[in-house]
């Protein structure tokens, strides 16, 4: 059974619980304190649980007390769990209401022929079923999630090493810290690396912050998966980052973040004293975290809204402070339509920490793969291949040899790739919002779906903002009553 069976099949486990009115966010993290208890025994972890508490003692259960068992071992698990196990079960509880549905839940997942899901990858098993819920428009995780072969390219461009200390402050689900780990492992052979590059690599290189409980509980456990060390000084820790919490994280060699968009909740500033701009604005303080959180000679690969490159006042103080203190020699801007917030316009900065605080950005250049490129989404995937131009420009040939900055050749300036000066970019008080290709990328009326086809897309987006909208409805309500 191949690993996309596998995800299927526990994908399709969420019918089960529709009539309990689980969302598939919630099914996720239901599927999350199951799958930990299996994946223990799968992976000879079951030391980290109590001995009355483990997946065969679930299993052992009659169906009417299989329910409150489970519900038994949340609450235990939660309040008096060490390590990882606490952390995945804090503040649990299920969504499951009847006996039945857990037994049956517990039933399909012993089935599941589990020696080969290892073979194949209990770590891509789990990236999977976050991915699946990502795709899934009503779930609302897929509305900034960076979609994996973007996180490939960035990754690839970037070349993280195992000397590197890596820290994403808008960690998700870890996708880009799962991503620089298996570059690496792929990249470097550890049998010849000293005792002290293994535990410095194992402890002290991979670092991340999530403000959501929920999303926090996915991470580690795909961490877990992919064999990521999560209990000792590094790993993902639950908390904001826009906080003191952030202002603490270890700095970085390699930043590799898709940071929120928006406003801060309420408008109000963030509550941290190191920032020269204070703003509400999550993606200018996010922004200031990571090039204020870079060591010298650092480096950074961003995704951040088009806003950022224009946005006047305290967003062109913000610019300029960065091009002072580091060298942003890249911003790519990508196409639209890869995440399903369809406004949303977004690109990558690429940049380092200078030696010095002035004058590090002498020129930047702009990779446009918006103009005249194919609207994605469910019609046309973004591949890998897509960023393959982009790559060879940037200076990584298909074969990975690096190629330094410096021998980026200018052809006459032509084609998707434009270097602008330090006083070009002055000239235009500063905006980054640079673009010269002419946008023929109009769609053919004859190419159009035919109108039932769209009439259903446009009836399924309004289901996927409904159900958002519901959700935050009953979260308002649940902060009222608490």
């Amino acid at each position: 059974m191949s690993t996309q069976d596998i995800v299927g099949k526990l994908w399709n486990l969420c019918n089960v619980l529709k009539d309990d009115g689980v969302t598939y966010q919630q099914y996720v993290t239901e599927l999350t304190y199951l799958l930990f208890l299996k994946m223990a025994e799968e992976t000879g972890q079951e030391d980290k649980l109590p001995e009355s508490r483990r997946w065969k003692d679930l299993v052992a259960q009659s169906a009417p007390d299989r329910l409150r068992f489970y519900e038994d071992l949340l609450r235990d698990f939660g309040r008096e769990g060490k390590g990882i196990v606490q952390e995945i079960y804090a503040n649990s509880s299920t969504f499951i209401k009847k006996p039945a549905t857990l037994s049956m839940l517990v039933t399909e997942i012993a089935k599941i022929d589990w020696y080969s899901a290892k073979a194949e990858g209990l770590g891509d098993l789990y990236e999977g079923l976050l991915q699946k819920n990502a795709n899934e428009k009503k779930s609302g995780a897929g509305q900034y999630f960076t979609p994996r072969v973007l996180i490939d390219s960035m990754v690839a461009v970037m070349q993280p090493s195992p000397d590197d200390i890596i820290q994403d402050p808008a960690a998700g689900t870890g996708g880009f810290l799962i991503a620089a780990h298996h570059y690496i492992d792929t990249h470097h052979d550890k049998t010849v690396w000293t005792e002290a590059q293994q535990k410095k690599y194992a402890q002290s290189t991979f670092y991340g912050m999530e403000h959501v409980q929920d999303t926090h509980r996915l991470a580690l456990m795909n961490l877990m998966l992919h064999g990521i060390d999560n209990e000792g000084e590094a790993g993902i820790n639950y908390g904001d980052t826009l906080s003191p919490q952030g202002a603490a994280l270890k700095k970085a060699t390699l930043m590799l973040t898709n940071p929120p968009f928006g406003t801060k909740k309420g408008g109000g500033l963030p509550d941290r004293d190191d920032f020269t701009y204070p703003t509400s604005n999550k993606q200018f303080a996010f922004l200031q975290h990571i090039y204020r959180g870079l060591r010298e000679g650092g480096r950074a690969a961003v995704v951040l809204p088009d806003n950022v490159l224009f946005e006047g006042n305290i967003g062109k103080s913000i610019r300029a402070d960065l091009m002072d203190k580091c060298n942003l020699h890249t911003i790519l801007r990508l196409p639209t339509g890869i995440f399903y917030a369809q406004g949303v316009k977004t690109n990558v900065l690429f940049f380092t920490r200078g030696k010095t605080d002035k004058g590090n950005t002498k020129e930047v250049w702009f990779y446009d793969m918006r103009a005249n490129m194919p609207q994605f989404g469910k019609r046309t995937e973004l591949k890998r291949n897509h960023f393959t131009d982009f790559e060879i420009a940037y200076g990584i040939d298909p074969r990975g040899a690096p190629t330094s900055l410096s021998k980026r050749i200018d052809a006459g300036d032509q084609g998707r790739f434009r270097r602008f000066t330090r006083t070009q970019i002055s000239e235009r008080n500063d905006s980054l919002d640079i673009s010269w290709l002419k946008d023929d990328s109009v769609e053919d009326v004859a190419d159009l779906p035919a109108p039932g086809v769209l009439a259903q897309e446009a009836k399924g987006e309004l289901e996927a903002a409904l159900a958002e909208l519901q959700g935050l409805v009953e979260a308002l309500g649940t902060e009222i009553e608490a």
